[in-house]
């Protein structure tokens, strides 16, 4: 079963935010996973969430994007998104 990885991210430096997108999308591809979304423009239709940059990843298992979350090949990404960065992350199976 797919799974997807919803992100909300607070960026509190946007210049360094963009080697980060830049490290980050390669080890995404490596682990067999794809943007579905990736920042863009956010509505809120009901409720309080007002999501700071939302992204959406879509793997082909929860397995994967488990994976792909704790690999050696995305923690240099990693540990640079969570200092320039307040990140919510969840996920999610789905069809």
């Amino acid at each position: 079963m797919r799974a997807f990885i919803v992100v909300d991210v607070t960026v509190h430096d946007p210049v360094r935010y963009e080697d980060y997108k830049r490290m980050a999308g390669p080890t995404v591809s490596a682990f067999d996973g794809r943007y579905v979304v990736r920042g863009g423009k956010t509505e809120t239709l009901e409720g309080d969430w007002h999501p700071g940059r939302a992204v959406v990843l879509e793997f082909p298992s929860t397995q994967r994007a488990k994976e792909w979350w704790s690999s050696e090949e995305y923690r240099p990404a990693k540990e640079l998104r969570q200092s320039i960065a307040t990140t919510q992350m969840v996920i999610f199976e789905g069809m």
